[in-house]
């Protein structure tokens, strides 16, 4: 059988037309009676049109609907009278000449009932499927029988088949593109997935409906995807709803839920209800979200960061989103990058190995390549500069996730900045190695074959304040070309229980995506030592320090941690870390080496003997903010160039700032 969609909306429309002007003839006939002359009235349900040429048409709009709500005779005929007033202008005088009001010129139940001879009483009952399903309005009147009804405007351009969307679901519901074209495929991972929730929440029912299908993951666009993938694989549209603007009241509850049931009927669509941002703390939205998922009838998929147990009588079968697997996203880079660059191989491995996106954000970084590429004045880029621009779109793709979280450090240190001893240095050398060759290492050898806990590297910096800790871990992001960020501690500790720890999965969630340097200054104000359970407090502490535990073995981007107190530090949160690096009181030779690099080549300087002021007992922080300090001094001097008797004054001010002594040993032949 062959269907054909071309013509349809016009055949449909004819169809139309044709049964409401069978009954504007018995209008007419109502009105002037012609016992010999008998009016042809056929309402039987042909839900196929046919045409001269022979080809099957699709079922026309009014069958479809008629089906749909399982309407009645005597309802179909109401509806179509009421159509007949939206596109006749006679059948207003008409009404109104057989009920004998020139004012009722509008359809009512008196009328239908007087009009046509199946009549049924059923239908004054909100119940009924016209009243239940909105199909009709019924205006004020003296009586129910004699208010003026008129057809809902979503289904008079149903039956016209026009396109339209629900006004009072405008800015509530919104569609989502189910389109799965060579650009938006799932991978195979994310794909088995989906098949699983078609064959368990799509092709089955339940005594009591068909099972939610909850999807549990941070990502939402991917949740979107999945939903997405798995309604158009079984034929249905998808639309998605916030739980955030479901009216509380139960009345206006009752009607949104109408309304898309409705909808979802009239469509065949499937509706996804975002819950991501909702805490289960908050009893009175969960409430909300409850009593709307029991009154919805089409497929329905709730979209949640994490696991929520169903309340009602409704199943709920739940499924955890997996992140892209290593392979998934080494396939869609390459298959984004053929395009560009034929000779990538070992850069792809390295984005990989660095970067977690998701789909759609590498499709955008290759996009924006290509668009450099082609608008590039180079005929033809070197594979280092693309994996370079790569790189740096891939940093900045990740950076909105986290920038609400944390405070981005712009990483200028060098070397130079960063006085230790060698064995200090060397590790530095090394963490950086375990950085860049990770995607050898872990995926090339095998080691991540093992499993994906460990594959993160924590690192320590334990030391005296002032000592270059944070210096450090600004020289290893500017070498490993990676944005650095500052945990707030005053963001994250919170003194309600849980709350801690719903702050850090955010910060570390987001920057799983970018593979940024996390950087917890005082860290022993989070990572303390467990401490012997003697009240709720301390149980709580302990799940805290546990919690902690384990997303920094799962993290697998660089954390560094600094403490001024390594003693205070759990013991097993110590045997989780990669590398310890400790920072001592500076000695005399690396004093001088800190003075030496703490003036910038354009400083203007005369007289400094840097053996004399390495004398002085401080720490790498302290030497700078006096050397800061004396440049300001020199710059109010006409010379403009700094002086030991500048530096003398600037340690004055800073041992008075801190509160500290300054022998005359320190500052002996000084001036």
């Amino acid at each position: 059988m062959k269907i054909e969609h071309s013509s349809w909306h016009d055949t449909n429309f004819q169809y139309l037309l044709s049964q409401v002007d069978e009954v504007r003839q018995l209008l007419l006939q109502k009105i002037e009676p012609k016992p010999d002359r008998s009016i042809p009235v056929n309402f039987s349900s042909n839900l196929a049109l046919k045409t001269m040429d022979g080809v099957m048409r699709l079922p026309s709009a009014l069958e479809q609907l008629c089906a749909i709500f399982m309407l009645s005779a005597f309802e179909r005929d109401l509806l179509l009278l009421c159509v007949g007033i939206e596109l006749y202008p006679v059948f207003g005088s008409l009404c109104a000449a057989i009920q004998g009001n020139e004012d009722q010129d509008y359809p009512t139940f008196r009328l239908a009932f007087d009009l046509f001879d199946r009549s049924d009483l059923g239908i004054l009952s909100s119940q009924s499927p016209l009243q239940y399903w909105k199909l009709i309005e019924i205006g004020l009147g003296q009586s129910l029988t004699s208010s003026p009804i008129r057809i809902d405007k979503r289904i008079l351009c149903y039956l016209l088949g026009e396109p339209c969307w629900d006004d009072k679901l405008v800015g509530i519901v919104k569609p989502i593109q189910t389109a799965t074209d060579n650009n938006t495929l799932l991978p195979p991972s994310h794909q088995v997935l989906v098949d699983s929730i078609v064959a368990t929440c799509f092709g089955t029912s339940q005594p009591n409906g068909s099972p939610v299908t909850q999807l549990c993951s941070t990502d939402v666009a991917l949740k979107r995807s999945i939903a997405a993938a798995a309604c158009n694989s079984v034929g249905y549209n998808l639309n998605a709803i916030s739980a955030s603007v479901l009216p509380s009241h139960p009345n206006e509850l009752h009607h949104l839920q109408q309304l898309w049931n409705r909808e979802a009927l009239l469509t065949k669509s499937a509706l996804l209800l975002e819950c991501d941002w909702v805490t289960q703390a908050d009893t009175v939205q969960e409430n909300t979200i409850s009593r709307f998922i029991q009154g919805i009838y089409s497929p329905l998929v709730v979209s949640r960061q994490e696991r929520q147990s169903s309340s009602g009588q409704r199943p709920t079968i739940a499924f955890d989103v997996p992140q892209l697997s290593h392979s998934d996203q080494l396939d869609i880079w390459q298959s984004q990058l053929s395009a560009i660059a034929t000779d990538l191989n070992g850069y792809v491995e390295k984005l990989v190995a660095q970067f977690n996106l998701k789909t759609d954000a590498i499709a955008t970084v290759c996009a924006a390549v290509k668009s450099q590429e082609v608008g590039s004045s180079l005929v033809c880029s070197s594979p280092e500069v693309t994996f370079d621009r790569l790189w740096n779109l891939c940093r900045t793709m990740a950076r909105p996730q986290l920038d609400n979280l944390a405070q981005r450090i712009e990483s200028k240190a060098t070397w130079n900045d960063v006085v230790l001893p060698e064995q200090q240095q060397q590790t530095l050398h090394e963490i950086a190695a375990h950085v860049q060759y990770r995607d050898r290492v872990y995926w090339q050898w095998g080691f991540a074959d093992k499993g994906s806990r460990g594959l993160g590297i924590s690192v320590l910096f334990e030391g005296p304040p002032g000592t270059g800790k944070t210096t450090a871990a600004e020289l290893l992001a500017k070498e490993l070309q990676l944005d650095l960020y500052r945990i707030d501690l005053s963001q994250v500790v919170d003194k309600y229980i849980g709350e801690t720890e719903k702050h850090l999965r955010r910060i570390f969630d987001a920057a799983e995506a970018g593979g940024v340097i996390l950087l917890f200054d005082e860290a022993d104000a989070l990572f303390g030592k467990r401490t012997e359970v003697k009240d709720s407090h301390d149980h709580h502490a302990n799940v805290q320090v546990n919690y902690l535990l384990q997303r920094m073995e799962a993290y697998q981007g660089l954390a560094i941690l600094t403490t001024n107190l390594k003693s205070s530090l759990d013991q097993a949160f110590l045997r989780r870390l990669r590398f310890v690096v400790s920072f001592p009181f500076p000695d005399f030779n690396l004093r001088i080496q800190i003075w030496k690099h703490s003036f910038p080549k354009r400083v203007q300087t005369h007289g400094l003997a840097f053996d004399k002021l390495a004398r002085l007992n401080s720490t790498g922080g302290d030497i700078r903010n006096i050397v800061l300090l004396a440049c300001f001094l020199a710059a109010q001097t006409t010379e403009q160039v700094v002086t030991m008797e500048h530096i003398l004054s600037a340690t004055k001010s800073e041992y008075s700032k801190k509160g500290k002594t300054l022998t005359s040993a320190e500052i002996e032949g000084w001036v």
